[in-house]
């Protein structure tokens, strides 16, 4: 295995880096490849980038999942103009051969390795810091956080950021309303043409795609509890429901358990919920839903799973002290923890399912969230100046733009309006 230190490049043509293996850059470049076949709006985004520049020579560090999806995003930043440093938001998100495909192909700073120790985690989003970016792109707020509370020099180098998913969205709300956030972000994640789809159908796919590629069970019969009714939830039970399992949603929102039920699910309560399911699976951005109490009375057998995006959301330490070291690796990717005479399984080490036992999202709805980020970066460009400190919901013309691109990918035509229906639209002098 041929690795680099962070502060050192191999040659005077690659960038900095800190990766696991180069010797597989051309394996990364065949997926990367791959997935831009599945992502026409962002191509079409690059190709202008290309001509435009409308990023030239704006540092942007990227924060986010390194994947071939993430792969396309960075080459159309750079493609616009853009000086990119990007590490990895999750350790067990982390494509080896995609890092090295950026850096050794496409010219790309990556500091990333697949299993990263959180030391080495935090020492990468160090590195990613130091290039002293002028924008963030962030996936979880990690980034963000760290450059408030230890970098807080950084902040009046920085116009604007960005933010990929729910649970940073609530972590840079929470910091808005303290009036702890240096500088404007768009929340990207808010975006119809991104939660509507990437976080229903992306989640749900790739979630169900997680648990089969770690498991190989059958579906079909099976008690399947998901915490959580966002949209990232909706798709996952969607899913589940559709290859045949029972599926319990476990709610702590009115509206979001009505709807639930009225979508053909169960509605239990977490403690009702435990004894009863086969596969759990959390979705909420919160800590600790599935707790030792949870635990005690679990089924033999039991699969735990998390698609939120920290792997808190599993009181791990708690299970850990119940099975009292009697903990093995019975599957890649499956730990059994023995809790005397009943064996529950944790997939993923209660990481990210859909991306650490499977390649997460399909580059097809990846295409729109991504087409947000690069849009988005665009936007804050042009307009940071006019921007107050806050987090910021995706311009309707950008979402807007994104769904007309996507549809004319697909060889969608939509019907105008005729002018009499126009005119009806905007009176209010008819009546019945």
């Amino acid at each position: 295995m041929t690795t680099t230190t962070p502060s050192m490049q191999t040659s005077s043509t690659m960038p900095p880096h800190d990766l696991a293996d180069m010797a597989l850059a051309a394996e990364g470049v065949r997926r990367i490849e791959w997935a831009e076949r599945e992502m026409p709006v962002l191509r079409l985004i690059r190709e202008r980038f290309e001509l435009e520049k409308p990023l030239k020579g704006l540092r942007v560090a990227a924060c986010l999942h390194v994947t071939t999806e993430t792969a396309n995003l960075v080459r159309t930043l750079k493609a616009g103009g853009a000086l990119v440093t990007l590490c990895a938001s999750n350790p067990l998100s982390t494509q080896d051969d995609v890092a090295a495909a950026l850096v050794a192909e496409y010219g790309i700073s990556v500091f990333a390795r697949h299993g990263a120790d959180r030391d080495l985690y935090y020492k990468h989003l160090n590195l990613a810091a130091d290039a002293h970016p002028q924008m963030t792109m962030d996936d979880g707020c990690d980034l963000v956080t760290l450059i408030h509370q230890e970098r807080r020099s950084q902040l009046a180098e920085i116009v604007a950021g960005t933010e990929e998913t729910t649970t940073g969205v609530i972590r840079l709300k929470a910091m808005a309303a303290d009036n702890a956030l240096g500088y404007p972000v768009v929340a990207v994640n808010e975006a119809l043409t991104k939660h509507l789809f990437d976080n229903r159908y992306g989640t749900g796919q790739s979630t169900l795609d997680g648990v089969l590629r770690a498991t190989n069970y059958l579906i079909a019969g099976r008690r399947v509890v998901v915490a959580g009714y966002g949209w990232c939830g909706r798709g996952i039970a969607s899913r589940f429901r559709g290859m045949g399992a029972q599926v319990a949603v476990v709610e702590v929102d009115q509206v979001r358990a009505l709807e639930a039920l009225m979508d053909g699910n169960l509605v239990m309560t977490i403690g009702d919920a435990a004894p009863w399911g086969e596969i759990f699976i959390t979705a909420t951005g919160d800590i600790h839903v599935l707790r030792a109490e949870h635990f005690k009375v679990m089924r033999d057998g039991a699969i735990m799973c998390n698609s939120g995006h920290f792997d808190v959301e599993l009181d791990l330490p708690a299970l850990k002290a119940l099975a009292g070291g009697r903990v093995r690796e019975v599957r890649q990717n499956v730990e059994e923890y023995d809790l005397g005479g009943r064996r529950v399984h944790v997939l993923a080490e209660g990481r990210l399912v859909n991306l650490s036992a499977a390649e997460g999202h399909p580059a097809a709805v990846m295409d729109m969230s991504f087409a947000n980020q690069a849009l988005s970066a665009e936007y804050l460009q042009r307009h940071h100046a006019e921007l107050a400190n806050g987090v910021y919901d995706v311009p309707t013309e950008i979402d807007q733009q994104v769904a007309r691109l996507k549809l004319e990918a697909m060889g969608i035509v939509l019907d105008p309006l005729t002018p009499e229906q126009a005119e009806y639209m905007g009176s209010w002098q008819h009546g019945t």
